[in-house]
């Protein structure tokens, strides 16, 4: 089994707290095949505040500094209005809504969005779409990422239904986003507004006090083969999270290499 790798124990003199150990770092890869300038980078997670001069306000609660210093944000890579409807055998069908006016053309977002098969809803009465994003995370310490609807960012707009979130280990399970969308009202049409916030990221690290950096990281070819062992294995077995063991075993001791570190060309 490959050893994590830990940071450096900081040392102090006897009596003193030891300062803060190093950053965790989280790589992040834009692996689109085309159009990939329509996909922005990941970014500290933004607020739009008024500078207030009371020692009091929220602006300067530590508390609150923290919190949000901790999430990121993926912005809407479209601006797309999409509706759903159930035909005359009930199979539910999307729709772009704004037709010959809509800024990306329906083969296109076909290609991006797809309803699932009704049989892997949660709901009988609730549409679960998904879309295809290029993102890849991965870092080589222990971490944690959470994906998350973006709740703290406001525009005005409410999405007629939830975003499914989920969590996984990205330094043993580096894999392509999805964004998927459980669809409550379907009498609502899905607004996406692009460079508004789509998803947040939130990670855990075997230190909660370590704060994370997110970097530019390569798809390496070290990093391709390691993929290769855990791409599709949903369609061969249930419960994929039984074979993180066999991942961590056939880990290599890195997987994160920072675009700034990679050799010309690679």
């Amino acid at each position: 089994m490959f050893e994590y790798l830990k940071a450096e124990e900081p040392t102090a003199p006897p009596g003193q707290r030891p300062p803060e150990r190093r950053v965790v770092d989280v790589g992040y890869i834009i692996d689109a095949e085309k159009a990939g300038f329509i996909w922005e980078a990941p970014r500290a997670q933004q607020r739009q505040t008024a500078v207030s001069s009371h020692a009091k306000s929220v602006t300067y609660c530590p508390a609150v500094i923290d919190y949000e210093a901790r999430l990121f944000e993926v912005v809407a890579p479209i601006d797309v209005q999409l509706r759903i409807k159930l035909d005359d055998q009930g199979k539910p069908q999307l729709i772009n809504a704004l037709g010959d006016r809509s800024q990306i053309r329906s083969k296109h977002l076909g290609q991006m969005v797809a309803v699932m098969p009704r049989k892997e809803w949660r709901h009988p009465d609730r549409p679960v779409i998904q879309f295809i994003t290029p993102y890849i995370f991965v870092a080589d310490d222990v971490c944690w990422m959470n994906q998350m609807p973006p709740f703290n960012s406001y525009t005005g707009r409410h999405w007629p239904g939830l975003m499914i979130g989920g969590r996984l280990p990205i330094h043993i399970w580096p894999r392509p986003m999805m964004w998927a969308f459980e669809w409550y009202d379907m009498s609502k049409d899905l607004v996406l507004r692009r460079g508004e916030p789509w998803f947040y990221m939130r990670f855990e690290t075997d230190d909660p006090r370590r704060p994370v950096r997110m970097v530019e990281a390569v798809k390496d070819q070290r990093l391709v083969d390691y993929m290769k062992g855990l791409n599709s294995v949903t369609n061969y077995v249930g419960r994929t999270f039984s074979l993180f063991s066999v991942a961590e075993k056939r880990r290599p001791p890195r997987l994160l290499t920072r675009k700034q570190d990679a050799a010309p060309g690679k």
